[in-house]
């Protein structure tokens, strides 16, 4: 082997590097374009964040910031006093009393509320004659303006002469104390909101389960589950997230009860001896009836925090209830496991 060929051998020549490519310059109308694909997704949705930003996220630091003042509704300026006005709050009996008078009705509401929405959007999803037409009653009391519903139950649940009061008496012989026991005052208003939500919670789930594969009920069908198993073991399963949103929305409405207290009666303060006096009608009168801004501040982020522990409470809660089961496909079998 010659020289030469030993020492083309050992290093390999390098490639000669290519010659510089002259730079594309993009024309103003390509670079527009480019500058559309890029920023026009941001622009569209920019309203709303605009809107949600002017109209919800700026009352609710406002009113963080007027809750640790003495606000002066006249010259629109406050002084500071630190935590004066959430410990005032704590210390006032009326607010144990409405917070009580507040998870009494959401209990006594939202729980049968939820139940009797999730059998009627079963009973709607079944092939029944006129489904068109019981689905669109179910939502009328939701169309009706509360204040007309409370003030229609509020004189059907009268103490003298009431509706209600003219049957039991006249069927059983006894009167209720609607208007002056806590508990049965609670009812009432618990009645009033069944009457006007359940109807919309019903259509929600009643979407949620015409989503549910038909051919899981044919199956069940087959296997020998009834109507009653398969509700169980497929229906509630599958609604699992439907039902998280349903329960968190009533939780967020049951605990901010406001428009069936307040036309409960004629005076709106919750009764003579409080004993419907809920905490967003608590907050109504600090506000509106004592002007002190700064308490109905404190009130309304003390009612904030309530409500996302009690909604974080309700998720935790739901998801260890409710399995995930509606919709997985059955699991493969192992290796060497007879088929």
């Amino acid at each position: 082997m010659t020289a030469t060929e030993t020492r083309s051998t050992a290093s390999p020549t390098t490639p000669t590097p290519p010659k510089d490519r002259p730079v594309r310059v993009l024309s103003f109308s390509q670079r527009m374009s480019k500058w559309d694909l890029k920023f026009s997704p941001y622009l569209y949705i920019s309203p709303f964040f605009i809107l949600f930003a002017i109209v919800g996220l700026f009352p609710i630091f406002f009113t963080a910031v007027i809750s640790f003042q003495d606000w002066d509704l006249v010259r629109n300026e406050g002084e500071f006093i630190g935590f004066d006005q959430y410990i005032w709050i704590l210390n006032n009996p009326q607010f144990w009393t409405a917070l009580r008078n507040t998870f009494s009705i959401f209990l006594l509401s939202s729980v049968p509320q939820l139940i009797a929405a999730i059998f009627i959007a079963a009973l709607l999803d079944r092939n029944i004659r006129a489904k068109t037409f019981w689905r669109m009653s179910v939502l009328i009391p939701f169309v009706m303006a509360p204040v007309a519903v409370a003030l229609i139950f509020s004189n059907m649940f009268g103490d003298n002469h009431g509706l209600v009061n003219n049957v039991l008496d006249n069927w059983f012989g006894i009167t209720i104390p609607w208007h002056k026991d806590p508990f049965w005052s609670h009812v009432a208003i618990a009645t009033m909101v069944n009457f006007r939500w359940t109807g919309y919670n019903t259509l929600i789930l009643l979407a949620a389960m015409q989503a549910i594969p038909r051919d899981y009920y044919e199956a069940a069908t087959v296997d020998g589950a009834g109507a009653f198993r398969q509700f169980f073991s497929i229906t509630v399963p599958s609604l699992k997230a439907t039902l998280i949103f349903v329960i968190i929305t009533s939780t967020i409405g049951g605990l901010q009860i406001f428009d069936e207290p307040r036309m409960y009666d004629n005076t709106g303060a919750g009764g003579p001896a409080q004993q419907w006096l809920t905490i967003t009608l608590f907050l109504y009168n600090i506000g509106w009836r004592e002007w002190n801004f700064g308490r109905a501040a404190a009130l309304a982020w003390i009612l904030f925090l309530i409500i996302l522990v009690i909604g974080l409470i309700n998720l935790l809660v739901t998801r260890t209830l409710v399995r995930d089961e509606g919709g997985r496909s059955p699991k493969p079998l192992k290796k060497g496991r007879a088929s």
